[in-house]
């Protein structure tokens, strides 16, 4: 005999959200403490507020929608935007119900990063920290191009415009600078 467990977002310790339409309608205690708000501060306000500048959250939209058919989870890492301004690295892991609408229905998980955010990644663009973390999970030009709908040419570009903007000869080492960033 099975029993089917349930559990509400409070019950659930690490930061959860569930949001339609990229509006957040519930979320737990940690996920809202995480950002530096209480909780119903967050809810039923948009998740742009949470996000260093509105093209951040224009771009991970785009590239969502792209990857999170209905049922799949799909992750990312990004810099977010706490209450007064403060930033801070944080892997996404996100499921949608809706094989038609990924943001119909959705729930996300937010794990906060040790890494830290630098003055050098903050001098990035959007698009070169975006690319830069696809680079870090060992993604090929190809497969970033195809994930942030760009051309695998334009990626190579943007991976040799990162490379010599942190002063490395090639990918790997990027990689390792990256990765190598000082907790936060």
């Amino acid at each position: 005999m099975t029993t089917e467990l349930q559990f509400a977002l409070a019950d659930i310790p690490v930061p959860m959200v569930y949001a339609t339409h990229r509006i957040i309608r519930d979320c737990n205690e940690e996920f809202a403490t995480l950002f530096g708000y209480r909780r119903e501060e967050v809810v039923d306000t948009s998740f742009s507020r949470l996000y260093p500048a509105i093209a951040d959250f224009v771009r991970t939209g785009e590239m969502w929608r792209h990857h999170l058919p209905g049922g799949a989870v799909y992750y990312d890492e990004r810099i977010m935007a706490g209450a007064g301004g403060k930033r801070f690295w944080c892997r996404v892991n996100g499921r949608s119900r809706d094989a038609g609408d990924p943001f119909a229905a959705a729930l996300y998980c937010f794990e906060p990063m040790s890494r830290k955010v630098t003055e050098t990644t903050l001098k990035l663009t959007g698009r070169q920290r975006q690319i830069l973390t696809l680079v870090a999970q060992g993604k090929t030009n190809a497969a970033i191009a195809e994930e942030v709908g760009l051309s695998r040419r334009t990626v190579e570009a943007h991976r040799l415009r990162l490379a010599r903007s942190v002063s490395v000869a090639n990918s790997a080492e990027l990689v390792a600078w990256f990765l190598s960033q000082p907790a936060g």
